[in-house]
């Protein structure tokens, strides 16, 4: 039983920083892919940032390349994401995500937007809240 467990999430002003935190647990192996999503009050799901376990490639949304920087470690399995910069636009519900089935993640590296399709992970944590104000 894999379960994901987000914390960090808080208020901040315009321009502050903020890091997420995601604890795995029940692995029998650590997952292929891991990522970010959000989602804002009325709006869909959208991924923010995704990292290929094995290799350690990442891949971010365009809104926030530059200012957000997903990364893990392993030992602790843990995921994370920095939060620079932040905007009134990043606010929203933050999930952690994993792929744990080697088909699928074979699959979203052939796809070029798969990391951030949140149709491909089947392991979701309850997500931790972001708020910005600007």
């Amino acid at each position: 039983w894999v379960r994901l467990v987000e914390s960090g999430g808080g208020s901040v002003d315009s321009g502050e920083s903020l890091t997420l935190s995601c604890g795995g647990s029940g692995y029998t192996e650590f997952p292929y892919f891991m990522a970010w999503f959000r989602q804002a009050p009325g709006k869909e799901r959208e991924g923010v940032a995704a990292l290929y376990t094995g290799a350690g490639t990442t891949f971010y949304a365009h809104s926030v390349k530059g200012r957000f920087s997903i990364s893990q470690d392993k030992l602790k399995n843990t995921l994370y994401l920095q939060m620079e910069a932040l905007k009134s636009e990043d606010t929203g519900m933050y999930y952690c995500a994993a792929i744990s089935t080697l088909s699928t993640a074979i699959e979203t590296l052939r796809t070029p937007l798969g990391p951030l399709n949140p149709g491909r992970y089947d392991v979701w944590g309850q997500g931790t809240q972001v708020t910005v104000s600007s």
